[in-house]
């Protein structure tokens, strides 16, 4: 599955409220940072599953690039996952490792040789 993410600069609240209004959907699955920023919340718009955040100082920060959206792709196995990554590691910018988490098997970010920022994880 494909997932765009849409990273905000501590407003994500303000865009969750005009995105339920204007796509006629509700966010679930709210997690807070103790600075209660959101730090991940989901919403379907038009049939697609998008995550928000306010992580957008620290996706610029790490990866050197002013981000607004990256994109997730979700995969079955670690197998699997690492099978893409092999495909398209050739002058990877900013790989980050590859870790284990709470929620997910593996889970990485990297941007390609043509400038996209992805994010890869396992789910099940």
């Amino acid at each position: 599955m494909l997932i765009p993410v849409l990273h905000f600069e501590g407003n994500c609240i303000n865009a969750i409220s005009l995105y339920e209004k204007a796509f006629n959907t509700k966010a679930r699955d709210y997690d807070y940072s103790d600075d209660n920023k959101i730090r991940h919340a989901e919403m379907t718009i038009h049939g697609q599953k998008v995550f928000l955040n306010d992580a957008k100082k620290f996706i610029d920060d790490t990866f050197g690039i002013d981000c607004g959206v990256h994109l997730i792709l979700t995969f079955s196995t670690p197998e699997e996952l690492l099978a893409c990554y092999e495909k398209l590691k050739e002058n990877v910018n900013h790989p980050a490792p590859f870790v284990e988490t709470s929620y997910s098997k593996l889970v990485g970010n990297f941007i390609d040789k043509l400038g996209v920022l992805w994010g890869f994880m396992v789910v099940d």
